[in-house]
This record gives structure tokens, C-alpha cells and sequence, in this order.
């Protein structure tokens, strides 16, 4: 699902707003979402999820194309740990010889 996606089904589920209210309202909550995992605070949605930041140390690479060591800087990366209902729905509604991403 994309955000255009998301959008279009809020305004449909929503008949009293606008498509333009609808798209502020996901913009709005998307980009406090993205500001809170910025200054690094914890996101938890209950039956969600959580959002948080990992720390990625700094470590040692290799180029592959000419095998020379690259140092890689520190890096925060965003993480997310799904809760209990919604791995118990997306179990329950998957066929089990289904294979991933189809």
C-alpha cells in the first residue's frame, strides 16, 4: 500500500472529509511520526507496532570493485518491531506454502 493508497481509502471510508483533508491529515501524522524518530524518541501504536532508532557502529567495508578497506561512519537507522495482534493477523490471514512477497 502507498501513501496515495492509504489516502484514497481514509477518504473513501470517510465520505465527511475531503480527498485534500484526508491527504493533510496522513501528511500531518507522517511527518510527526518522522520529526518524534528524529529527535529520537520511541513511537508505540498498541496493536501496531513500535518505531524506535537502532545505532549502526562504525565498522570497516571493502569496495567491491577494487577490494580497497572503505571506513563506514556511525549511522541511526529507523526500526520497527510489529506487536502481538498485528503478527497474530498477518499469521491468520497468510497461507502457511504461500511464499514471501507474493
Amino acid at each position: 500500500m502507498t501513501r496515495s493508497d492509504l489516502v484514497a481509502r481514509l477518504a473513501e471510508r470517510f465520505s465527511q472529509l475531503t480527498q485534500r483533508d484526508t491527504e493533510f491529515a496522513v501528511k500531518t501524522m507522517l511527518d510527526a511520526m518522522s520529526d518524534a524518530l528524529a529527535r529520537g524518541h520511541r513511537i508505540e501504536i498498541r496493536g501496531f507496532g513500535s518505531f524506535s532508532i537502532n545505532r549502526r557502529p562504525p565498522r570497516v567495508g571493502r569496495n567491491p570493485r577494487s577490494g580497497e578497506q572503505v571506513t563506514i561512519p556511525e549511522k541511526l537507522v529507523p526500526h520497527f518491531k510489529p506487536g502481538k495482534a498485528l503478527r497474530e493477523s498477518v499469521d491468520a490471514t497468510v497461507p502457511a506454502d504461500t511464499p514471501p512477497g507474493t
